[in-house]
């Protein structure tokens, strides 16, 4: 098992698309990258805190490469805009990679170096390795299996058929 750390703007939307990805054995939601311990989303809200909404993916590197999880990730997000992603905005909205393995920070350099190509405007998704997570409140882990219907603004469905679980 292999963990990377991706926020791509609200957490309930990036969690639901890679918990049905087949290689992904767990998501959490939570925060990372900010200065207060075991910080609550009302103070990750107020945008004070320095934390990203992030979910935290357990995956099987023999099943999906992590290369394959960033095509993925870059799917669902616009990488060329900072602190947005959707109709939401603010910091805690940015997008960002966060690793613990430095061979994770060289395959996600390579990564955005080959696909910058593709975009007018630079990337401006951090990438860095992982200072903190703390794990949002219950009610945030699986939202949108508890919720159907939630809000999202990413779009479940662009998992293809041979990706799913």
């Amino acid at each position: 098992m292999e963990k990377i750390w991706f926020a791509g703007g609200c957490f309930w939307g990036v969690e639901a698309y890679f918990a049905q990805i087949k290689g992904v054995l767990d998501t959490t939601v939570g925060y990372a990258q900010g200065t207060v311990v075991n910080p609550s989303y009302e103070q990750v809200c107020m945008g004070t805190t320095g934390h990203a909404e992030t979910t935290e993916v357990v995956y099987d590197p023999q099943i999906i490469s992590l290369d394959d999880l960033l095509e993925q990730l870059f799917r669902i997000i616009d990488p060329t805009v900072l602190n947005r992603q959707g109709n939401d905005r603010g910091s805690q909205y940015r997008t960002g990679i966060y690793y613990t393995n430095e061979a994770d920070a060289a395959v996600t350099h390579n990564f955005i170096a080959k696909v910058q190509a593709n975009y007018d405007k630079p990337i401006v998704v951090e990438v860095e390795p992982l200072k903190n997570f703390y794990p949002a409140e219950e009610y945030h882990q699986d939202y949108l299996q508890k919720n159907p219907g939630g809000y999202c603004h990413i779009n479940l469905n662009l998992v293809k058929a041979d990706e799913r679980k």
